[in-house]
């Protein structure tokens, strides 16, 4: 399913009127419907109580379409308005003007504690007081009202977004609603799926409000969810080659987790024959835990890293090879550096860089736009080292700069971190919603390096194999998660539970697991 700014909303919502004809009033109360929908399915209504709360402008016209039709299916809404009355206009002020006709109580809220009894006593809360476009802190009112609301315990749909969720980034404004279910209209907002946003919807509902599919699906709506495509089936007559050879270029003195974890996460995801290239010291204590790997010594720095002399070495053996991986554990030493970006700029297979290798790239970040295809997998510190922005610049608005980035570049970026984004050269953006806060651990990143590869090996093309890796490696931290739980999660159990992942997978069980986005 495709995702939208809220700007991009805001134009289909103009296109709806004007080139469709479709009346605000009439998508107003599309919304509505839609939110009882789930109020109904979710909670029930006939002989119920909810109390909605109801901000200034469009979002508190929703709202009160809710409340009558809560009304008119036999429940009973109390509406507390958090704006001044006389300010609502258009298709909001008609909707308030037929409450007033109907024996509902409408108030204007003074004070929360003028609310606190109903809160107390009702069954349930719709939350419509700021929608999407919010961009600064809730204060006064509406964040006492929030903080009532979520220490109320009583379930809570939100219109659009919690409100106090900035509608682009996720990011909290103060303070927010924790909803129970959230029912967003058109598209799901980039701030939908984008953590902490995305914790705080609870489960999502889209309603296409009576848009055309040509609105919604129009393509120059770059970012969706994502929904990656079907493994091929294994080839029942295949030997080992047949899923895939991986070179992972990897590991240093101290650094013995690092090419372990990736090397080995390619074979458990599936793939056929990993290879790795590590400074000759270190490869007996990684062989004596990963002795399916097939090691490659090479000479090594007075560091410990591998020596730049292996270069010509590791390009020859990376002729025999599907995809090649440069960077996990590979340290910052200069000469190894220098032989990390020579070896991406010679190498003419996927290369997919990570770590230490991103760091030494971000040193000349011109190889990247010299060669194709490669995969970048930076974490939020080293996306800032390849753009030269600082963090806070890029969490302000990452599907934003990933886009930029990866145009620039013409490399695929997965910028990890919660709800991972995977970005393309053509502008296109994918949110992935695999993954729990356990997962952010010490080698984790390198388990995705081994699954992305491991994807290749099974068939999937280089843009499908990002997108179906970063899936598969979130859904094994879920179910180690589901297993033992977040807390003490390590790389290794990830790791343990990618072929549970590609089972599951397989045999379409992640039905159960991530249930996805209601239409209503």
């Amino acid at each position: 399913m495709k995702v939208s700014s809220v700007g991009q909303m805001r134009e289909m919502d103009g296109s709806a009127v004007t080139t469709y004809g479709i009346a605000e009033p009439l998508l107003m109360e599309n919304a509505g419907l839609a939110a009882c929908t789930v109020l109904e399915r979710e909670i029930g209504l006939r002989g119920k109580t909810f109390l909605v709360f109801c901000g200034g402008g469009n979002n508190g016209g929703d709202g009160f379409v809710v409340a009558r039709k809560i009304h008119s299916m036999g429940g009973t809404p109390l509406v507390f308005i958090l704006s001044d009355r006389g300010k609502y206009r258009g298709p909001a002020k008609a909707n308030l003007d037929i409450l007033s006709r109907l024996p509902i109580t409408v108030a204007v809220l003074g004070s929360p504690q003028d609310a606190l009894d109903a809160l107390s006593r009702c069954d349930g809360v719709v939350d419509a007081m700021l929608g999407t476009g919010i961009d600064r802190e809730v204060t006064g009112l509406y964040a006492a009202v929030i903080e009532e609301v979520n220490e109320s315990g009583r379930p809570v749909l939100s219109l659009d977004i919690p409100s106090g969720v900035n509608g682009d980034t996720g990011r909290i404004m103060g303070c927010a609603i924790a909803a129970d279910f959230t029912v967003t209209f058109g598209l799901p907002k980039i701030g939908n799926l984008l953590m902490p946003g995305y914790a705080l919807c609870g489960r999502l509902f889209v309603s296409h409000i009576s848009f055309p599919p040509e609105l919604y699906d129009d393509d120059s709506i770059k970012t969706a969810v994502n929904d990656p495509p079907a493994l091929p089936p294994r080839n029942p007559a295949g030997y080992k080659t047949s899923f895939g050879k991986a070179l992972f270029i990897a590991g240093a003195a101290g650094y013995y987790g690092a090419p372990y974890l990736c090397a080995m996460s390619f074979l458990k995801a599936g793939g056929g024959y990993s290879c790795l290239a590590c400074p000759e010291s270190i490869v007996p204590f990684i062989a004596s835990k990963g002795s399916e790997i097939v090691f490659f010594p090479q000479k090594q720095t007075t560091d410990g890293s591998i020596s730049y002399e292996n270069k010509e070495d590791l390009i020859a053996l990376s002729q025999d090879m599907d995809v090649v991986i440069i960077g996990p554990g590979l340290s910052l030493n200069q000469e190894t550096a220098q032989l990390a970006r020579e070896l991406t700029a010679a190498i003419d297979k996927p290369v997919l860089v990570d770590a230490d290798g991103i760091t030494a790239l971000s040193r000349d970040i011109d190889i990247l736009k010299r060669r194709s295809p490669t995969v970048l997998t930076p974490h939020l510190g080293e996306m800032a080292r390849l753009t030269g922005f600082d963090t806070a610049r890029i969490d302000a608005d990452k599907t934003g700069v990933l886009t930029e980035t990866c145009r620039d570049l013409g490399s695929i970026v997965v910028l990890k971190g919660a709800n991972s984004l995977i970005g393309y050269p053509d502008s296109r953006v994918l949110i992935n919603v695999s993954g729990n806060c356990g997962m952010a651990t010490a080698g984790s990143g390198d388990v995705l390096t081994g699954a992305i590869a491991a994807m290749m090996g099974l068939g999937l093309d280089i843009e499908s194999a990002v997108a179906k890796g970063v899936f598969i490696h979130g859904a094994a931290g879920d179910i180690a998660a589901a297993d033992s739980g977040q807390d003490g999660m390590t790389a290794q159990d990830i790791l343990e539970h990618l072929p549970g992942a590609l089972q599951m997978d397989r045999e379409g069980g992640f039905r159960d697991l991530y249930p996805g986005i209601d239409l209503v």
